[in-house]
């Protein structure tokens, strides 16, 4: 298995980056708070997770060594694929996600598009003993490398976790206040899918 790739980033997609590693591109499925740290023509490295499948290799990056971990420890749970986990870590950071298993809060498990509460109980009631105490990590801001064109992000991570165009069209607006300078894509995301999850 692959456990991190470290290159020059090559490009950064809606969803993915491309890692150029001694002239080979590798392609990183990542969360849009993971792609707002990136800069494309600046050398990286980001623990990897690979998922094989029949037909496909896939590798996901990730900011740091405890979303990793998360990542995969969520996909134990029964009815738990990749897509829905990088899904859970881009709406909530490791240790949100740990308070809110620990704490029994279907609420805010139900935040992440495609958990209902059947899924959120059954994530409960399979990690609360193993996904351990919150550990004190702060998530980075996302985009203090400089200016991002945070608005087509954040539109683009919404699409990509399956709401429709125009709900994210609404809720990059219903945000767009809380833009700092710079705005921090990671935390207006979350805003977001904060904001569709009550409308």
């Amino acid at each position: 298995m692959i456990a991190y790739v470290r290159g020059e980033v090559a490009a950064v997609t809606l969803n993915s980056a491309v890692l150029d590693v001694g002239g080979v591109g590798f392609e990183l499925m990542c969360t849009p708070g993971t792609l707002a740290t990136l800069r494309t023509g600046h050398p990286v490295t980001l623990p990897t997770s690979m998922v094989v499948r029949e037909d496909s290799l896939t590798l996901f990056g990730f900011l740091d060594e405890d979303e990793k971990s998360t990542f995969e420890l969520v996909q134990t749970a029964s009815g738990v694929g990749p897509k829905l986990a990088q899904a859970m870590i881009a709406v909530l950071a490791p240790d949100d996600l740990r308070r809110a298993v620990s704490a029994d809060d279907v609420k805010t498990l139900t935040r992440v598009p495609g958990v209902g509460q059947k899924v959120a109980q059954r994530i409960i009631l399979e990690l609360k003993d193993r996904l351990g105490a919150p550990v004190g990590g702060v998530r980075p801001a996302s985009a203090a490398a400089g200016p991002a064109p945070w608005r087509a992000q954040v539109h683009q991570g919404l699409v990509g976790l399956g709401w429709s165009t125009r709900d994210a069209e609404q809720a990059v607006e219903a945000v767009s206040a809380e833009a700092g300078d710079p705005p921090d894509v990671a935390a207006l995301l979350r805003a977001a899918l904060r904001s569709l999850s009550k409308s």
